[in-house]
């Protein structure tokens, strides 16, 4: 019998022992996202980017507030995610999200620093002429169309052209953005997208399916995402969000 409960002492014993050598270890796995109240930023363990953390991106960066749906936002993360396995995104530090369901007056672009957790630019960014006055409504994949055309594209190299310093962008979505890059459709600065414009017709200026910036802001926008960055462009559109494969393989 005093064996018995001798055998069950040094049970015991060693199961506090170990509770004692697990709980430093359970409180480091604990504080690897650390989501600061009242900031814009969260601290990721040694600056990887997980998908949990990722998604936490979203409320810590009060992007909510900042006009970029939860939709747009998420759904920008799931292609992200699944460019990035296949190995297409060679700059995965950013992530570019044009929220299409806002209008133009709105500043509608978002670049995201996904190693440090930052918003590095918020701003204007046009539609194509024929997509809609303010509101981004109709899209086309068609040459000559002047029109913006939705789903992921991956940056590409840069030039300096008709508009100065642009981007192209190449469209990895079959029968959605797979004709851009022979549309001419690429990033570049444009004087209509301005506050200026906004203020004489109520919204800004369009392009031709282009996704222009400001001006001022075109050179370091390009200089942070081209080369190979994950680059979304989004809007509520039915046909778009239930055929992208991107969105639900």
């Amino acid at each position: 019998m005093k064996k018995f409960r001798l055998k069950e002492l040094f049970v015991s014993i060693a199961i506090v022992l170990l509770c004692i050598l697990t709980l430093p270890l359970a409180f480091s796995k604990s504080n690897v996202l650390k989501v600061a109240t009242g900031s814009n930023t969260i601290t990721p363990a040694a600056g990887i980017a997980t998908s949990h953390s990722l998604l936490l991106i979203y409320d810590s960066l009060n992007l909510d507030e900042l006009g970029l749906s939860a939709e747009a936002f998420n759904y920008a993360i799931t292609g992200y995610e699944k460019l990035k396995q296949s190995g297409k995104i060679f700059n995965d530090k950013v992530i570019s999200i044009v929220d299409f369901t806002k209008p133009s007056y709105k500043k509608r672009l978002f670049v995201i620093d996904l190693n440090n957790y930052k918003l590095l630019f918020n701003t204007y960014v046009a539609h194509g002429q024929n997509t809609g006055a303010a509101y981004a409504k109709a899209f086309s994949n068609k040459a000559e169309s002047h029109q913006s055309s939705l789903g992921f594209y991956i940056t590409s190299g840069t030039y300096n052209g008709g508009n100065g310093y642009s981007m192209y962008l190449n469209g990895v979505e079959n029968g959605f953005n797979n004709q851009a890059y022979d549309r001419s459709i690429v990033m570049h600065g444009a004087p209509y997208v301005s506050e200026g414009m906004i203020r004489s017709k109520g919204y800004i200026g369009r392009s031709h399916g282009c996704p222009a910036v400001p001006e001022k802001l075109n050179k370091p926008i390009i200089e942070k995402i081209k080369n190979g960055s994950c680059f979304f462009i989004y809007s509520d559109n039915r046909s778009y969000l239930s055929k992208s494969r991107l969105l639900h393989t």
